[in-house]
């Protein structure tokens, strides 16, 4: 087995599913609010976005098993709990938007027809590959990727040595270090880390007579090799839509706005293929996920065939209604269950990176209770504005960054490792 050559593909792949075609559109509008500070802007989102997924990796790496084993410490109850919220989030959140990333940059600015027959259509074919899970999705992604990558670095070259001398100055409501951190949320890459990294162990099992430190060195370099990839892609982009921001309205959306970074730099045809191939792309993401929630609720059901396709029915249709709305209003929607699954996902994801002597079962139960209940606030203020609420965020550290959680496990983090140590010298 040629381990150079495993790794790149699967480097490849993971780039790949990171990347996901709706993650697009984020970057270039991140920098185009944030004006002069998009280096710190992109600092906070490469931190969410490429940095966090590549620990999930490694944690994957050492684990080497599903999803379900990150939060086994905690209680197997807890873990199939928040593997089910990971699951449900995927299918009524990233996956419609990749729909409405379609009608928005390859539908509607050519045929001005309704988002309710987008979604409908990209739906019903979306269903078909999932039934028939046809060897051309595969194809696809291969050939897909590479060509996006090139007209990205095309744009981001030709952007960064065509900019206008002028800037716009940052409009951002919050520190530009944690906008850029939680627009990173957004990717859901922190989520695919987890998702996609039990993957990758089942198909190197598959491939038999590799051993743990092998596969284990495996993951970790195509980790690195994925997460490479995504600095430079979501970084040059953040960089390109900041020194872009005085040739766009500020009403501007997302998708215009790549679409216009797209036109100035590569014109017509280069705007008219990207847009084709996010969509290709955002289909290819689409249907892969949807197979993947399938598969996991099949394996919940004892290998039931009519879970699987329940599941791929169930999604496809929430598809098509929350697919429809415009992207704007997804991505709002989507923050509250964002704020309430990532920090678990962050602090799951450390815990079992770091080493084991330091995350006994007793500091991840004490920990991730600890990051839900001051993530609470977080989640609350998104959904609602009370005087209560904002007493609270007032006492608590960061939360008005909507980063509370992040001391209170910290803290408890040492103070359990503290209490713990003489018991681990006994030997108890």
């Amino acid at each position: 087995m040629n381990n150079k050559k495993t790794i790149l593909i699967i480097g490849f792949a993971l780039f790949a599913s990171f990347f996901g075609a709706g993650n697009l559109i984020l970057p270039p509008y991140l920098g185009f609010n944030s004006g002069p500070d998009w280096w710190l802007v992109a600092l906070g989102f490469v931190t969410s976005a490429a940095v966090i997924p590549l620990l999930a990796l490694f944690g994957h790496a050492r684990l080497q098993g599903t999803m379900l084993d990150f939060g086994n410490k905690v209680s197997p109850l807890f873990s199939l709990v928040y593997s089910l919220c990971v699951y449900i989030i995927a299918i009524t959140l990233p996956i419609p938007r990749t729909a409405a990333v379609t009608h928005e940059m390859a539908i509607q600015p050519f045929f001005h027809t309704s988002s309710l027959l987008t979604s409908s259509i990209y739906f019903v074919v979306a269903f078909v590959f999932i039934m028939k899970r046809d060897s051309i999705l595969s194809i696809l992604g291969k050939f897909l990727t590479p060509l996006i990558v090139l007209i990205l670095l095309a744009i981001i070259i030709i952007g960064l040595f065509t900019s206008p001398e002028s800037i716009n100055n940052s409009v951002l409501e919050t520190p530009a270090l944690v906008a850029g951190l939680l627009e990173g949320y957004q990717t859901y890459d922190a989520l695919g880390g987890i998702l996609i990294g039990g993957v990758v162990i089942i198909s190197l099992n598959l491939e038999g007579g590799i051993s743990f430190e092998n596969k284990k060195a495996i993951i970790a370099k195509s980790g690195l090799v994925a997460a490479t990839g995504l600095f430079v892609i979501y970084a040059g982009m953040i960089a390109v839509g900041a020194l872009h921001n005085t040739e766009f309205e500020a009403s501007i959306t997302r998708p215009e706005l790549l679409s216009g970074l797209s036109l100035k730099t590569l014109g017509n045809i280069g705007n008219l293929f990207l847009s084709v191939l996010i969509s290709l792309a955002c289909f290819t993401t689409a249907v892969s996920v949807i197979v993947g929630t399938a598969d996991f609720f099949k394996g919940l059901f004892k290998e039931s065939q009519l879970a699987y396709t329940i599941t791929a029915i169930v999604s496809c249709i929430m598809g098509v209604f929350i697919g429809q709305m415009n992207v704007k209003y997804i991505i709002d929607v989507a923050l509250p269950a964002l704020m309430f699954i990532y920090p678990i996902t962050i602090v799951l994801i450390l815990l079992n990176v770091i080493p084991q002597v330091y995350a006994t079962k007793l500091i991840f139960k004490a920990v991730v209770l600890v990051t839900f209940v001051f993530s609470i606030p977080d989640f609350l203020g998104f959904l609602m504005e009370a005087d209560w609420l904002q007493n609270i965020k007032e006492i608590i550290p960061f939360a008005k960054q909507n980063l509370g959680w992040v001391l209170p496990a910290l803290v408890t983090f040492i103070v359990v490792n503290l209490i713990q140590k003489p018991h681990k010298q006994l030997g108890t």
